[in-house]
């Protein structure tokens, strides 16, 4: 059987798709907090399992021996870690044959604080002694397409990133990367570092979106308090847009532009190009 745990988020949903593509949904299970959210899938034969990562007891029967579990990174940011360590201690018990993560580009390299979680969650499941595959995934497109309308209602894009590049790809070549590796062979005891063919600057961002709108749009470096400022004006919590204006740090090192290529290697085609994902979105 084949267990996607965190099934319904956005890139969830993604792999459940590819995988009911792939292989017969009676050998497809979904590790869920809601089954009213997974009911599609219950009619189509999917397997659905009721559990909750802050009550480890619901745990015990999401998986069984000789399962290949996926583990889909939750998004409660500061509480992953003990989440996710449920997860891994369950699939442990279980004596699954397989435990794919879905972490971040660079692992233990990434030096900026959304990584910690990850890199923990990475620790628990080598100590687990568990067959593994970390699927470190780079940043997704949508995060920036998803602000679009407003990008084009003020006709600027804000970062304090100095205009660097960064190799996103789009959440449905993700979905795929982790489909190979529950459906494929060989992938045991492999870290997969995954980003975009190509990495692309701020200001060619701004371009695609003027280019899909016909609307102009401009990048706009700012310092980082004022990027900070302009995010929490938005509406995002403090301790959220800290969190944002760190990544922009980031990819001014170059943190979020590397490892070209891997993922389109590892799902046999080129990895969504940003202007097909912009005019999408516009």
């Amino acid at each position: 059987m084949i267990v996607v745990a965190g099934a319904t988020g956005q890139l969830g949903r993604l792999v459940v798709e590819g995988l009911l593509a792939k292989v017969p949904a009676a050998e497809i299970a979904v590790a869920v907090r809601s089954a009213e959210k997974a009911a599609d899938w219950a009619a189509q034969g999917v397997d659905v399992r009721v559990v909750d990562y802050d009550r480890p007891e619901t745990l015990a029967a999401a998986f069984g021996a000789g399962d290949k579990v996926l583990l889909i990174s939750g998004n409660a940011v500061g509480a992953r870690i003990p989440q996710h360590t449920a997860v891994v201690e369950a699939a442990k018990a279980a004596e699954v044959t397989l435990l794919a993560y879905t972490g971040i580009l660079g692992g233990d390299d990434a030096n900026f604080a959304l990584a910690d979680d990850h890199k923990g969650t990475e620790a628990a499941i080598l100590a687990s002694g568990l067959p593994y595959v970390f699927l470190r995934n780079g940043w997704y497109t949508e995060n920036y397409t998803a602000n679009a309308a407003v990008a084009l209602q003020h006709g600027a894009v804000v970062g304090s990133n100095g205009d660097a590049r960064i190799a996103t790809a789009t959440r449905r070549d993700y979905a795929d990367a982790a489909v190979e590796v529950l459906t494929g062979e060989g992938h045991e005891n492999r870290v997969y570092e995954l980003s975009g063919d190509v990495a692309w600057s701020f200001s060619e961002y701004a371009a695609a979106l003027a280019a899909a709108s016909g609307k102009p749009v401009e990048y706009r470096d700012v310092p980082a308090e004022q990027h900070q400022a302009v995010l929490v004006g938005a509406g995002l919590p403090e301790g959220f847009a800290a969190i944002l204006v760190e990544v922009d740090a980031a990819i001014a090192r170059g943190e979020l532009a590397r490892h070209q290529g891997e993922l389109s290697k590892l799902i046999g085609r080129p990895t969504t190009p940003l202007a097909e994902t912009v005019a999408a979105a516009v």
